[in-house]
């Protein structure tokens, strides 16, 4: 997912149109307004008052952005916007739908938006999770593994069968040196409770890369954290059909829009990406400058011997800027 930075006219137009987004549900949610202000300083460099904007048409709207990527980004800022402040009203889905008509702009995440609005969760959250990065990773469990490794790692993670096998390769590193990056994720699988592929409760291997991300990207599991890796993994995961999209909703239905959307059940939040909203774009952009997609079936084990700061360089990983909650020390 990687993002745009429109001209002057298209910047302002597309802003009053967020700001409409924004509006169509009452007063502008306080985590609304820290992302839209976010959004102005890192991608637009203007600091307009939200509520002094006027409103804008959808053939307005149309008229001033003509480029396909970014009527496209623009309509899954509407959407972004519609999960920052709890679940979304049926007004709020109604003009994001009118701005999307008139931008040519069709696809899951308007869909998914309406599922939400019209109180129908089961089929968001079905929208959600077959559009985003969980089929994938199920698909590389069963490519390495085979339908029965597939069938024994949704066991483990319902806690009916572990394959103490598989989590021994994970458990070793505990004796690696401190600084590499395998003791660096065994400590954070530890020191958080979680458990390792294999060990009850534990996800399928395919499905390491996300934790991998946490200490890489250098986020914690904190709802702040998790906010900041779903957009570094968003950023990362361009070459995707959704270009990210849908791995950035899957963390705001869980942290901003209070929908759990996980097979095991975690605490949800309402309107946690406003706390975090600048580092969420810098996230963002961190993991869409990275050459490589972890989430596809990418091979760690020769990284987990390196030094973490040597295996953030040689995955092309940038530093961070930004720091604030959410950030492992």
């Amino acid at each position: 997912m990687k993002i745009l930075r429109p001209d002057p006219e298209e910047g302002a137009a597309g802003l009053r149109a967020l700001a409409d987004v924004a509006r169509s549900r009452g007063e502008i949610a306080q985590s609304t307004r820290a992302l839209l202000g976010a959004a102005q300083k890192f991608v637009l460099g203007t600091s307009h008052v939200l509520d002094d904007l006027p409103p804008i048409e959808p053939a307005e709207l149309a008229r001033a952005i003509v480029r396909p990527e970014l009527r496209a980004q623009i309509v899954n800022g509407m959407v972004v916007v519609s999960l920052s402040a709890g679940e979304p009203p049926k007004s709020q889905a109604d003009v994001v739908r009118r701005y999307a008509n008139a931008l040519g702009i069709d696809g899951p995440q308007i869909s998914a938006i309406e599922k939400l609005a019209d109180h129908d969760v089961t089929l968001f959250k079905l929208c959600v999770l077959r559009n985003g990065h969980l089929p994938d990773a199920l698909k590389d469990e069963y490519h390495h593994r085979g339908l029965l490794g597939l069938a024994k790692s949704v066991l483990s993670l319902r806690g009916m069968r572990p394959d103490p096998e598989v989590s021994a390769r994970f458990l070793a590193w505990e004796k690696l040196p401190e600084d590499t990056l395998g003791a660096h994720v065994y400590r954070h699988y530890r020191e958080h409770g979680f458990s390792f592929p294999g060990e009850e409760g534990g996800f399928p291997e395919a499905g390491v890369y996300h934790d991998f991300s946490h200490v890489l990207g250098g986020y914690d599991p904190t709802p702040e954290g998790e906010t900041l890796v779903g957009g570094f993994i968003a950023g990362y995961r361009e070459s995707r059909p959704d270009h990210g999209l849908f791995t950035a909703l899957f963390v705001l239905s869980i942290f901003s829009a209070g929908i759990d959307l996980t097979p095991i059940g975690v605490p949800t939040a309402t309107g946690t990406v406003g706390g975090v909203a600048e580092r969420f774009f810098h996230a963002v952009e961190r993991g869409s400058q990275m050459p490589i997609d972890l989430s596809d079936d990418w091979n760690f084990w020769p990284y987990v011997d390196l030094p973490l700061e040597e295996a953030r360089s040689r995955l092309g990983i940038p530093p961070k800027t930004l720091t604030g909650p959410g950030d492992y020390p």
